[in-house]
């Protein structure tokens, strides 16, 4: 099933998870830490500059972002964790959104892979290792993107390859991708990733 990446729409920011879309279409959702570069990351699969708004201030908004993809998938963008400055009930609303994006969500089934970010210049942090804790242990699927790949050299490369796929937090059979937005690299690999999982093709 072949989709027209031109036909994307934002449905909703929901805020609550009543709001969440009951469509029968599979899902694919992004998760990481606040400035880890997901919206960039959407906005470099979907072929567009802006649809996802790129925030300067980590963890602005906590809505779980829902877009609609020629009404066949839908790409879900979490709120980004790990925002020390957050006040206590936008941390509450982050929990009650993810919790209920993942435990409370009647078409939890239709998730069909989880993006997990990773900064490919800092690791897994402390929260991603959490994260990735709660996705091994729900047997969702997932597959970690080191993002922001352009900024490290050959060396610096080389040494996050090996951190990652020798992490206690990631299974050795999970797939790893290094990405930068920027310039494009890890795009083609992770939509193949994608369609594998939910029979949606460019």
């Amino acid at each position: 099933m072949s989709i027209n990446l031109n036909k994307t729409t934002l449905r909703i920011s929901a805020g609550t998870p009543r709001q969440f879309p009951a469509d029968p279409i599979p899902q694919v959702a992004f998760s990481g830490r606040s400035n880890v570069g997901k919206s960039s990351l959407i906005n470099c699969l979907l072929g567009r500059k802006s649809l996802a708004r790129v925030s300067s201030a980590p963890g602005k908004t906590v809505t779980v972002n829902f877009y609609e993809l020629d009404g066949k998938l839908f790409f879900v963008d979490l709120p980004g964790y790990g925002f020390a400055k957050r006040r206590p009930e936008e941390k509450a609303q982050w929990s009650a959104l993810t919790d209920g994006y993942f435990t409370n969500n009647k078409n939890a089934d239709l998730v069909k892979l989880v993006v997990q970010l990773v900064d490919s210049r800092v690791g897994p942090t402390k929260d991603d290792e959490m994260m990735l804790g709660y996705l091994r242990e729900t047997g969702t699927p997932f597959v970690v993107v080191a993002t922001k790949a352009d900024k490290l050299n050959a060396t610096e490369r080389r040494a996050s390859e090996a951190l990652l796929h020798s992490h206690p937090a990631i299974p050795t059979d999970t797939p790893i991708l290094f990405t930068s937005s920027e310039k494009g690299e890890g795009r083609a690999d992770l939509w193949r990733l994608i369609s594998d999982r939910t029979g949606v093709k460019l």
